[in-house]
């Protein structure tokens, strides 16, 4: 069994994101890993770009999550995930992938319950030089985007400590009512730390996420 995702060229030139979905596919392509979602093939018509993936039966694991009682999963569920998502990201930094754009409903979960990565809309290939595009999701962002500067695959481990953060309490650390409140508090780093947060968790996503800006 397979999933088709169907774009329109149409809506793709009208939001000039047609280099961003070649690249995509270009990337996704060569990836072969088991918590990655491998693209198969693809193919057009006239009218449409169809991409056909590997099915992920349970879908989105945002949707999981918001099942859970707290909106939050466990340690185990969380350190689980959190594994899977950093042996996806090791894969694609040694392949040179960064993919920019790391959050709970970029990865579905497979009917045995394991994480694949997907989405790679933001991806890009960058064996050597820094980027400067400022992308991704606003609750996600690492100061260096924030702040305009150029960065490199320690953007994808910022995202990974953010996304533990998120699992273990529902929600990311640095939401806020309005996006320059937001922005503020990623510049400063400006994190709480609540109780369902162990020691344990607190030491590793500070050392995975914050250890650059400090």
């Amino acid at each position: 069994m397979v999933a088709l995702k169907t774009l329109y060229k149409v809506e793709l030139v009208k939001g000039r994101v047609e280099k961003q979905v070649m690249r995509e596919i270009e990337i996704q392509t060569h990836l072969r890993h088991p918590h990655i979602l491998q693209l198969l093939t693809y193919f057009h018509d006239n009218k449409r770009i169809y991409l056909v993936l590997e099915f992920a039966a349970r879908g989105e694991l945002y949707k999981e999550l918001k099942r859970q009682p707290n909106e939050r999963f466990n340690e185990h569920l969380s350190a689980k995930y959190t594994y899977q998502v950093a042996d996806a990201l090791e894969y694609c930094h040694k392949n040179n992938v960064i993919h920019r754009d790391i959050k709970p409903e970029n990865l579905l979960l497979t009917y045995n319950g394991d994480i694949k990565l997907a989405d790679f809309g933001w991806s890009v290939h960058a064996p050597s030089n820094k980027r400067d595009t400022l992308c991704g999701t606003l609750d996600y962002l690492p100061p260096e985007m924030v702040m305009g500067q150029s960065y490199d695959i320690y953007v994808d481990h910022w995202c990974l400590g953010i996304l533990c953060y998120e699992f273990l309490t529902g929600q990311p650390p640095f939401l806020s009512g309005s996006t320059q409140e937001t922005y503020a508090k990623i510049r400063a780093i400006n994190i709480q730390w609540p109780e369902q947060i162990k020691p344990g968790a607190k030491d590793l996503i500070s050392k995975v996420t914050f250890m650059l800006y400090v």
